[in-house]
C-alpha cells in the first residue's frame, strides 16, 4: 500500500492519480484501435475520451454527495475538503454520467453510436481493472472485516487520515476482487468483439456483466456507500439491478430489430 509514490516538499505524486492516468490512456488506446477498424478517426476517439473523463470525474463525485447527502448537508465545508476531492467517489455515478456525455458527443459528431460503444466496452473494462489497483494502493473503497487467509492489513496513517481506511485489521481485498473481475470481463469482451455479434451487444454485455460483478462485490465492502430500502441494498447494488434490467431490455430490442 503506497498512497504516495513521490513527495517533494508540498508536491506529491499520488499512486491513485497515476493509476487513473494509466487507466485512461490504456482504455482510450484500446478504444481507438478498435474504432479504427470500424473506420472512425482516432481524433474523434481521443476527443470522446476527454469528454468521458470529465463526465466520469463529475459523476463519481456527484453520486457520492447524493449517497452521503445527510453527512454533507450537516458538514457543507467537507464538500470542498481535500479528502472529498481526492476520493474516487462512486463508480456508477461516473459510468452513468460518462454514458450520457458520450451519447451527446456521438450525436453531435454524427458517429455510429452503438458501434463506437462496442469498440469502447473492452477499454472501459481494462481501465476499470487498472483503476481499482490505484484504489488498492490508496486504501479507498476498502473491504469489510474478515478472517479469510488472503485478508489484507492496511497500516498507512496517511490513508487512514484521508480515506478513513481501517488500520491493522484483516479486510477483504475487494479492490483486487473487482480488478480481477474487470480484467476477466475485458478478456471476454475483446474476444467477443472479434466474433459475430449484433451491433450494440458488446457494450450491453459489459453493462450486464459489470452489474453482476458489482452487485456481488458490494457484499464484501466495508466503507459507507449509502443504503436503499432500509439497508436491504446499497446504492450501487440498486443501480446495478436497474442497469442490468436495462441492458437486457435494450439487448432484446436490438436483437428484435436485427432479426427484422
Amino acid at each position: 500500500m503506497y498512497p504516495k509514490l513521490l513527495e517533494l516538499g508540498p508536491v506529491a505524486l499520488h499512486t491513485y492519480g497515476l493509476f487513473l492516468a494509466i487507466a485512461f490512456i490504456a482504455g482510450i488506446w484500446i478504444t481507438g484501435r478498435n474504432a479504427r477498424k470500424e473506420g472512425v478517426k482516432s481524433d474523434y476517439v481521443w476527443n470522446l475520451g476527454l469528454v468521458v473523463l470529465c463526465a466520469t470525474l463529475i459523476g463519481c463525485k456527484l453520486l457520492m454527495l447524493i449517497t452521503d447527502f445527510s453527512y454533507y448537508a450537516a458538514n457543507p465545508r467537507e464538500i470542498f475538503s481535500i479528502s472529498t476531492l481526492r476520493s474516487m467517489g462512486v463508480f456508477y455515478g461516473g459510468l452513468l454520467m460518462a454514458l450520457a456525455a458520450a451519447a451527446w458527443y456521438l450525436r453531435k459528431r454524427r458517429l455510429p453510436a452503438w458501434r463506437v460503444a462496442d469498440c469502447a466496452a473492452p477499454g472501459i473494462a481494462l481501465g476499470q481493472a487498472i483503476g481499482r489497483l490505484g484504489c488498492f494502493m490508496a486504501g479507498c473503497c476498502y473491504g469489510a472485516h474478515t478472517d479469510v487467509p488472503w485478508a489484507i492489513h492496511f497500516s498507512n496513517e496517511y490513508a487512514h487520515e484521508n480515506m478513513g481506511t481501517p488500520l491493522n485489521i484483516p479486510l477483504h481485498p475487494v479492490q483486487i476482487y473487482e480488478s480481477a473481475g474487470a480484467l476477466l470481463i475485458f478478456g471476454y469482451l475483446a474476444f467477443r468483439l472479434s466474433q459475430r455479434h449484433i451491433t450494440g451487444q458488446i457494450i450491453l454485455e459489459y453493462i450486464g456483466f459489470y452489474a453482476i460483478l458489482r452487485f456481488i462485490i458490494e457484499f464484501f465492502r466495508g466503507d459507507d456507500r449509502g443504503e436503499i430500502f432500509n439497508g436491504l441494498l446499497s446504492t450501487s447494488q440498486f443501480i446495478a439491478v436497474i442497469t442490468f434490467v436495462m441492458a437486457v431490455v435494450f439487448y432484446a430490442y436490438l436483437r428484435g430489430r436485427s432479426s427484422k
